[in-house]
C-alpha cells in the first residue's frame, strides 16, 4: 500500500480514534515496510500529530465545510500534505501530487480533486491563510484549550515557554550503565564512532546526542552500556539513597528505566518491580534482561497489597505515580489529543489512593520518592500537601540540586528547563 496512505490511516488512528501513537507505529502494516519509510510514517505522523491544533484551524480556513466522519482518512491525508508543505522541505509539487495519488490508495479516487484543489489552494493564499489561523491561541500553539487554560493558571510567567518547549523535537538523551563502563568512556566509544554527543551536567550518568539515530545501532547496545531516558527522569535513582541489602519498591516501574538505574547504582539491594500491565511488565524483563540485572518483578495493581505483599515492610519506595504526562509532550505529542480534562480528577484519586496504601507498607525511617512526569500543580505538590495533612508521620526532605524549581514540597522541571522533560518530585520520610 501507498506509504503516505499507510500514515494517512495512522494519523486517524491516532487523531479520531484514540489510539497511542506509540502502539498504532508498531502495527505490522507500518513495521513491515523498508527502514526509511518506516521513518517518514514516523516523522510525518509525530509532527501531524505535535501540530494537530494548527492544521485543523488552517483546514477551517480552507474548507467550505467539515469533512464527514467517514472520510476522516482523507481528512488526515490533508493534514500530511501541509505538514509537509509548512513544517518540511519537500517541494511544493511533490507534496501536493504524491498526497493527491493516495487518495487512490485508500480506495477514495473521488477526493483527488478535492485534495488537489485545497492545497494548492494553499499555496497561493498561504500568507493570509496562516496569518489568519494563528490569531487563535490554540492554533499558535496547537495545544487543547483547557489545557492552555490550566497551564496558564498554575505557571502565569511561564505558560508560552512551556508550550513553545513542548513543541519541539527533544534531543535523544542517554544513561550509561556505571556497572559496564564510566560516562566518559561510553563518550569516547561514541567520539570513535564519529556520534557527535555531550555530557548533561544536570546528571551522574546522562549523555544527549543532538541528532537522532536508531538506538540498537549506538556502540554497545547489546551490551547494556546504556539505556534512553531523559535527564529529568535521571534524577529520580540519586535522590533515593539506598545501601546494599535494602529492600526497595519501584511501585509503577514499567517500562523500567528507573528501576534498572537503582539496581546500576545501587548494587546489593532487594529490589521489587510491580506494574498493573502484564504487557508493560514485560519490557521491564526485557530491559533488566538486555541490561543483566535481576529484580523481583510482579504483576499487581500496587494499592491492592493483599495481592502481592509479604508483609515485610520496605527501606525505600519509589511511586513513579500514574499522571497526566504533561511534562512530555515534546516526546508524546499525542497527548494532547488522547488527554482529556476530566481525566485529571480521575488520576488525582488514583495518586492519592497510590500514596496511602503505599505508605503503610513503608518501614519507620524509610524514604519514599513521589515522582511525577505532570506540571500540573493539583497531581504534584498540591497532591503531597494534601498527603501531609492526611498522614502525622511524614517528614518533607528539602531537594538541593541543581536543576529544576523549588516549590511549597518538592521540585518541578519545567519542559525545556536545562533541556529536560518536565518532571516532579518530592521526598518523604516516615517518622514513626
Amino acid at each position: 500500500m501507498n506509504t503516505r496512505a499507510i500514515a494517512a490511516r495512522a494519523l486517524q488512528r491516532v487523531s479520531y480514534q484514540g489510539e497511542s501513537l506509540t502502539e498504532v507505529l508498531q502495527h505490522s502494516n507500518i513495521q513491515n515496510l523498508s527502514a526509511r519509510d518506516q521513518a517518514w510514517v514516523r516523522h510525518v505522523c509525530f509532527g501531524a500529530v505535535r501540530w494537530h491544533g494548527r492544521l485543523g484551524a488552517i483546514l477551517r480556513e480552507l474548507l467550505d465545510k467539515s469533512i464527514k466522519a467517514s472520510d476522516k482518512d482523507i481528512e488526515c491525508l490533508l493534514r500530511l500534505g501541509l505538514y509537509q508543505i509548512i513544517y518540511q522541505r519537500t517541494p511544493d509539487h511533490a507534496a501536493v501530487s504524491e498526497t493527491v495519488q493516495a487518495t487512490k490508495a485508500l480506495k477514495k479516487a473521488w477526493a483527488g480533486s478535492l485534495v488537489n484543489g485545497v492545497l494548492r489552494r494553499f499555496l497561493r493564499e498561504q500568507e493570509i491563510i496562516l496569518a489568519k489561523a494563528d490569531q487563535l491561541e490554540s492554533a499558535q500553539y496547537s495545544f487543547p484549550t483547557w489545557l492552555a487554560d490550566r497551564l496558564k493558571q498554575a505557571w502565569p510567567e511561564d505558560w508560552q515557554t512551556i508550550m513553545r518547549a513542548s513543541n519541539e523535537h527533544p534531543p535523544l538523551s542517554l544513561r550509561v550503565n556505571a556497572l559496564v563502563m564510566r560516562r566518559a568512556q561510553y563518550l569516547e566509544r561514541l567520539q570513535q564512532s564519529e556520534i557527535a554527543a555531550k555530557p548533561w551536567l544536570q546528571t551522574e550518568m546522562g549523555i544527549y546526542l543532538p541528532e537522532a539515530f536508531t538506538v540498537t545501532e549506538l556502540p554497545d547496545f547489546a551490551r547494556g552500556a546504556f539505556s534512553v531516558q531523559d535527564a529529568a527522569a535521571q534524577q529520580a535513582a540519586p535522590l533515593l539513597t539506598c545501601h546494599a541489602n535494602m529492600r526497595v519498591l519501584d511501585a509503577c516501574a514499567a517500562p523500567g528505566g528507573k528501576t534498572c538505574h537503582l539496581l546500576e547504582r545501587y548494587p546489593g539491594i532487594d529490589l521489587w518491580a510491580l506494574d498493573n500491565s502484564s504487557k508493560r511488565t514485560q519490557q521491564v524483563y526485557e530491559n533488566l534482561t538486555r541490561l543483566n540485572l535481576k529484580a523481583q518483578v510482579k504483576v499487581a495493581d500496587a494499592d491492592d497489597l493483599d495481592t502481592w505483599w509479604d508483609g515485610r515492610g520496605f527501606d525505600r519506595i519509589l511511586l513513579d505515580a500514574p499522571c497526566s504526562a504533561t511534562g512530555v509532550i515534546r516526546r508524546h505529542p499525542d497527548i494532547k489529543l488522547l488527554r482529556k480534562k476530566t481525566d485529571i480528577a480521575t488520576l488525582q484519586q488514583q495518586q492519592a489512593k497510590l500514596l496511602k496504601a503505599l505508605w503503610q507498607v513503608l518501614k519507620p525511617g524509610g524514604q519514599m520518592l513521589y515522582a511525577t512526569c505532570s506540571i500540573l500543580p493539583e497531581e504534584n505538590n498540591l497532591q503531597i500537601e494534601q498527603f501531609l495533612q492526611t498522614e502525622s508521620d511524614v517528614q518533607v526532605k528539602q531537594i538541593e540540586a541543581n536543576w529544576g524549581r523549588a516549590l511549597s514540597v518538592g521540585r518541578q522541571i519545567l519542559p525545556g528547563e536545562q533541556g529536560m522533560d518536565g518532571f516532579y518530585y518530592a521526598l518523604l520520610e516516615k517518622t514513626a
